[in-house]
C-alpha cells in the first residue's frame, strides 16, 4: 500500500471512534501540554478539562488578542502557532517531530502501558524506545516510528489483566494508575509503615529479587502466567530469591522507602507482556 493511501485509511479509522476513555481526553492532554509550554498551566497533563485548564486558555487568548472565553476553540489551536497545527493521523511521527499530534500520541501510548517520559509533544529517543516496546508487544514491525498502523493501534482499548490477583498489602491506596504532573504513574501506591509484610499477589515464579536501578530500589517481580507479571518496589527487604516458586499470600518482602521514594510506601505494578496495566483491573 502506498504511504498516501495508508494515511488515508488511518484518517478514516480515526474518524470512526476512539476508545470511550481516550477520545476527547487526548486532545485535552495536548492542549494542556501546549499551555505548559507557554507557561500558562501548572496542573497535571491528565486530559481532564477543569478550571486550571480554562484559566490557561483565557490567558493565552488574552495574550493573542482573542475574545476571552476559556474554551478550547479552533482559534486557541491557532494561537499555539506551529505546535497546534498538526492533527493526529496527518503524518508519520518520527524523531525530531513535535506538535499537538505528538502530545496526543504520547498520552494515548502511556494509557496503553508504555509511557515515554514527560508529556512534552516532542518525539524524542525516549518516545522511540516506548514505541518499540509497544510495537513488540502488539506483534508489529518494530522500528520505533509511529506510522499509520502504530497510530491506529494506540487508539484501541487499554489492556486489562486476564485474571484476578490479590492485594499485596491490606493498607489503603494513596496513589493510582494514570497521569501525575507531566508524567504517567504506571502502578498504584499503598500507604504503609516500613516493615509491613508484602505478600505475593498470586501464585508464580520469582523473576527478579533484589536491588534494581532506575529508582525502583529493592524490587520483587513475579511471573504469574499468561504474560502477567506483578512488581513490588521500594522494599526495605527481600525475602525470596530468583527462580523460587511462591504462592498467593506468601510474604515476599517488606515495605520500605528504597530507591527514588519520598517516604515509606509500596509501589505495586501489574504488567501484561510488557504493558503496564491498571492494577485495579486485576486486584480483588
Amino acid at each position: 500500500m502506498r504511504a498516501s493511501s495508508a494515511m488515508g485509511v488511518l484518517l478514516a479509522v480515526l474518524a470512526v471512534a476512539d476508545s470511550a476513555a481516550a477520545a476527547g481526553k487526548s486532545d485535552v492532554a495536548a492542549l494542556q501540554v501546549g499551555l505548559r509550554l507557554q507557561h500558562l498551566y501548572a496542573g497535571p497533563v491528565d486530559g481532564l478539562f477543569g478550571p486550571m485548564t480554562a484559566e490557561g486558555i483565557r490567558e493565552l487568548e488574552q495574550r493573542a488578542g482573542l475574545a476571552v472565553t476559556g474554551r478550547p476553540t479552533s482559534r486557541v489551536r491557532l494561537a499555539f502557532g506551529a505546535f497546534g497545527q498538526s492533527e493526529l493521523g496527518s503524518r508519520v511521527l518520527s524523531p525530531g517531530v513535535a506538535g499537538w499530534d505528538v502530545a496526543r500520541f504520547q498520552f494515548l501510548l502511556a494509557w496503553q502501558g508504555f509511557p515515554s517520559g514527560p508529556f512534552n509533544g516532542q518525539y524524542t529517543e525516549r518516545t522511540v524506545r516506548a514505541v518499540r516496546r509497544f510495537q513488540q508487544a502488539k506483534g508489529m514491525d518494530v522500528d520505533g516510528i509511529a506510522g499509520p498502523t502504530t497510530q491506529s493501534a494506540v487508539r484501541h482499548h487499554a489492556p486489562a489483566s486476564p485474571f484476578r490477583l490479590q492485594s499485596p498489602v491490606g493498607n489503603p491506596l494513596t496513589g493510582f494508575f494514570g497521569p501525575r504532573d507531566d508524567r504517567f504513574h504506571t502502578g498504584v501506591d499503598y500507604a504503609a509503615d516500613t516493615g509491613t509484610p508484602v505478600s505475593a499477589a498470586g501464585n508464580g515464579k520469582v523473576t527478579y529479587a533484589g536491588w534494581h536501578p532506575g529508582g525502583w530500589g529493592f524490587l520483587v517481580s513475579i511471573a504469574h502466567g499468561r504474560g502477567v507479571r506483578s512488581m513490588s518496589a521500594h522494599l526495605s527487604r527481600v525475602d525470596v530469591k530468583v527462580g523460587e516458586r511462591v504462592r498467593a499470600g506468601q510474604t515476599i518482602g517488606a515495605v520500605g522507602s528504597s530507591g527514588n521514594s519520598t517516604g515509606p510506601h509500596l509501589h505495586f505494578e501489574v504488567r501484561l507482556r510488557g504493558a503496564a496495566l491498571d492494577p485495579l483491573t486485576a486486584l480483588r
